[in-house]
Formats: C-alpha cells, sequence, structure tokens
C-alpha cells in the first residue's frame, strides 16, 4: 500500500496541471512542482531526536481557515514559546498547486535544514490515504505524543480516515456533516413555509426534491446554483469504492446524479454555475434566485456567508445581504463534505511543539466549544457536540438563530469511511469535467462516459474500466 500511495504522489505531480481545484486563497505564488520520484526512506524521514527545538514552525496549507483559528486560540492566546517564527506556507488548491508544493517539500524533507522542514501540514479527506499511508506522516500517538484519552472524544471517522497500520497519523478540529442550505424567503414562496420542519418534509427524498425544484422553476427560482452542488450527497452514499483491485467502478448513486444533473439542466432547474465560480455565489445575494445550497458548517461559514454579503466590508449581520434569510435541513440524505487534518511531518524539530498544537486546537474541549461559537464549525468532540444540540439557547444568526448542530447531529454519528480510497479525488475532479460537456449538450452520455475513462486512465495508468 506504501508503494501504491508513492506512485500516485509522484502521478499527482506528474499529471496535477489537468486537475481542478477547491476554493483557493491567494496567498502565495504556486511554483512548479519536482518530478522527482524516489521513495525517501524510514530512516530518512524518522524523527530526530533532539534536545532543543527549532525556532521556526513551518505550516503548509492551502487557505486562511485555519490560519484564522490558530490565531485566535493559540497565537493570540500566548501559546507560541518566545523566539519561535511561525512561517504559513499558503498554497491554493487550484490546479493541485497545494499539493504539487507541498509533495516538493517532503520530497526534500531529509535534506532540507531545520528550520526549512515542514513541522505541519494539513490535507483533506480526498486525498488523505496518499499521505496517511507513507512515511511523510508521524504517527500521533507514539510519536508526536497525544495520548488515547486525548483523542477519545474525536468522532471516530475522523480517526479512521487518518489511520494507517493502527497508527493515527492526523487529527481534526472539525467534523463535517452537511445538509441543505435554503433561502428562507424563497421557500416561503415555493413551498409555503420557511420552518426546517415543513422544508425538510417537502425535501425529505429526492422524488420530493426533484418535485419541488419544478415548482421553483414556475416561481422563477432555481433550485439549485449549478452542476456540481450536489454531487457530494451522492458520490458520499456509494455503496462501494471507485476503485477495487484496479477497477473502475461507477455506482448507481453517481449515476444518479448524473440522471437527476441532466434534468435540471436542460430544465433550467439551475443556472448552470460551476463550483467555486462568481456565478454560483450570484445566486446567494441580496436579489439571488437560488433557493438550495449543500455543505457542512465550513461550507456556510467559510464560503456562503462571506459571498452572501451585499457590503464585504461591513459587519455580517441581518441587514447586510442575504445573511438571516437562510436555514438548514438534513434533506434527503445524510452525507459529509471533506474537513481538514492536520499531521505532523517526518523529521519536524518541533515535535513537543507540534503535540501541544494538535491538542491545543483538536482535543481541548474548551477551544472546541469556542470555535462553534465563533465560526459555526461542528467540532470533533462528540460530548460537546451533544451538548450543544440540546442546548435551547445555541443558533446562528446567519441561519436564523437555527441551531445546525441538531441538524446534522444524525448524520455525524453515522458517516462511515468504508468506501473511500485514494483515487478520490482524482475521480471526483475528471468525473465532473467530463460530464459537464453531456449536462451542456456538447457531446451524448456514452461519448462523456468514455472522456472520463480516457482522463482518468491518462492520470492512473494502472487503473482499468
Amino acid at each position: 500500500m506504501k508503494k501504491l500511495i508513492v506512485l500516485l504522489l509522484a502521478l499527482v505531480m506528474v499529471f496535477s496541471m489537468v486537475a481542478c481545484g477547491e476554493k483557493p486563497v491567494e496567498t502565495e505564488e504556486p511554483t512548479e512542482a519536482s518530478t522527482e520520484t524516489e521513495e525517501v526512506t524510514d530512516a530518512e524521514t524518522e524523527a530526530p531526536e533532539v534536545a532543543e527545538e527549532g525556532k521556526v514552525l513551518n505550516i503548509y496549507c492551502w487557505n486562511e481557515e485555519f490560519q484564522t483559528r490558530f490565531k485566535t486560540f493559540y497565537e493570540d492566546a500566548g501559546k507560541v514559546p518566545e523566539g519561535v517564527t511561525i512561517n504559513w506556507v499558503i498554497t491554493p488548491n487550484e490546479n493541485n498547486a497545494y499539493q504539487n508544493k507541498l509533495d516538493e517539500a517532503l520530497l526534500a524533507q531529509a535534506d532540507a535544514a531545520d528550520d526549512d522542514k515542514i513541522d505541519l501540514f494539513l490535507i483533506e479527506a480526498d486525498y488523505a490515504l496518499k499521505y496517511v499511508n507513507t512515511d511523510y506522516t508521524l504517527d500521533v500517538i507514539n510519536e508526536v505524543g497525544l495520548t488515547e484519552e486525548d483523542v477519545a472524544d474525536m468522532y471516530q471517522y475522523t480517526k479512521d480516515i487518518c489511520t494507517a497500520d493502527g497508527k493515527l497519523k492526523g487529527v481534526s478540529w472539525q467534523a463535517c456533516p452537511a445538509g441543505v442550505i435554503y433561502r428562507r424567503s424563497i421557500a416561503k414562496e415555493v413551498i409555503g413555509s420557511d420552518d426546517p420542519a415543513d422544508v425538510q418534509a417537502a425535501l425529505a427524498d429526492w422524488d420530493k426534491f426533484d418535485a419541488v425544484a419544478a415548482d421553483a422553476k414556475e416561481k422563477g427560482y432555481f433550485m439549485v446554483s449549478g452542476y456540481d452542488d450536489d454531487y457530494r450527497v451522492f458520490s458520499n452514499n456509494i455503496s462501494e469504492p471507485w476503485v477495487t483491485d484496479d477497477k473502475i467502478t461507477i455506482d448507481p448513486s453517481v449515476k444518479r446524479w448524473v440522471e437527476q444533473t441532466k434534468l435540471y439542466t436542460d430544465n433550467g432547474y439551475n443556472n448552470k454555475a460551476s463550483l467555486w465560480s462568481a456565478e454560483q455565489w450570484a445566486g446567494a445575494k441580496d436579489d439571488g434566485t437560488v433557493m438550495t445550497y449543500f455543505g457542512p458548517g465550513w461550507f456556510f461559514d467559510f464560503c456562503l456567508m462571506p459571498n452572501c454579503l451585499a457590503d464585504s466590508e461591513g459587519e455580517a449581520e441581518v441587514g447586510n445581504g442575504s445573511y438571516g434569510d437562510w436555514g438548514i435541513v438534513k434533506g434527503p440524505q445524510g452525507f459529509f463534505w471533506g474537513g481538514t487534518w492536520v499531521c505532523a511531518a517526518a523529521g519536524t524539530d518541533n515535535v513537543s511543539l507540534v503535540k501541544d498544537i494538535m491538542y491545543t486546537l483538536t482535543c481541548d474541549v474548551d477551544t472546541l466549544t469556542s470555535i462553534t461559537e465563533t465560526y459555526n464549525d461542528f467540532t470533533n468532540n462528540v460530548p460537546a457536540m451533544e451538548a450543544f444540540a440540546a442546548d435551547e439557547n445555541f443558533g446562528s444568526d446567519f441561519l436564523g438563530g437555527q441551531n445546525f448542530v441538531s441538524v446534522l447531529l444524525d448524520s455525524a454519528q453515522s458517516i462511515s469511511m468504508e468506501n473511500i480510497g485514494p483515487y478520490d479525488q482524482g475521480m471526483t475532479e475528471e468525473f465532473q469535467k467530463a460530464f459537464k460537456d453531456y449536462f451542456d449538450g456538447v457531446v451524448d452520455e456514452e461519448t462523456a462516459y468514455e472522456n472520463f475513462y480516457t482522463a482518468i486512465m491518462e492520470k492512473y495508468p494502472n487503473l482499468s474500466k
């Protein structure tokens, strides 16, 4: 398995220029990735025993989400040791630039000067196994020093996704159960109510969801913004992995997304927006006409909320754009989307500091509680989320005062990593890309499938139909 992941790392570096990206934050110009493919040995990557820790902590990530939480709950709390500089290496996800940058640095880790070595780096669910199943990541318990008790209250799936050979290789401050985020004022017109119970009843399965989409169109609204808004619901509910024994499987759940999205595009139930585009967010503005978006806490706090404001420099509050005119329900199926895990890089000379950061931001219940209150994150602590769900005084102003934790709690408890695999990111990117042409009528369905197979087998030559 480790050799497979090293192969994947090399393949991603070579073919990444054709890959799509997630929402970027342009804080550093991405550099061209190295094409070295030699495997770094255990001896080269083993964390050294040092008497004194380094004075520079290098953190690799792709946007400012973790940076914001680090600054608020660690740096501003005075926890950074005197004389230590925090160096953020932030590279956008677009065109796989972040992984390219990270891969290049990891390949050079063994020979890098101590203050140039990666100490912490962040990964996402779609490609977690690429790093977890290698020696680039330290065992959080046996090498970094967290205890089993420290991580006991985390949602099990957040540990499963970063566990290899029985070793936990990454931890997260968030769990990411997701739901349908709906525009209350539009729901009143289309459904007749904006009450979450009524909206959930109207959207309880996909047949009902499709029927409401038709009603929304008649009233001048789009049910979803574009092609990929609800893709993660379908891909997250597959019954078998994308790849088994190097054979590609396209699950019926993903085929159902193709069927629905073609219907929505042909009938004008979506506005043909691509994920993360200006057109997608235009539908959430004060005068926007999109009824639903799909996502977890990070999506509606970090992505949707800023884009719904009429005055981007003003306070995020009711009266500024569509802020407050939103609600959330489980929708047709429970699902999760994404999440960010913090990994300790083998070779770090700041093990003690890395341990304290991991503990403070992913294990400490007081910090996690504050993150939920401040950023609407569904944080990674089961008892804390159960307490929030039961708290009648807790709610999000963005969601009209609604307690989103109570809505998403059941989905969080049922998330399974059974069908994830190391190819998931590439599969998602190439499948969405190939079928956009089908949705737009450029190619027929059969050609779209062939285009997908061609693209994915160019990216991963070891795979076959």
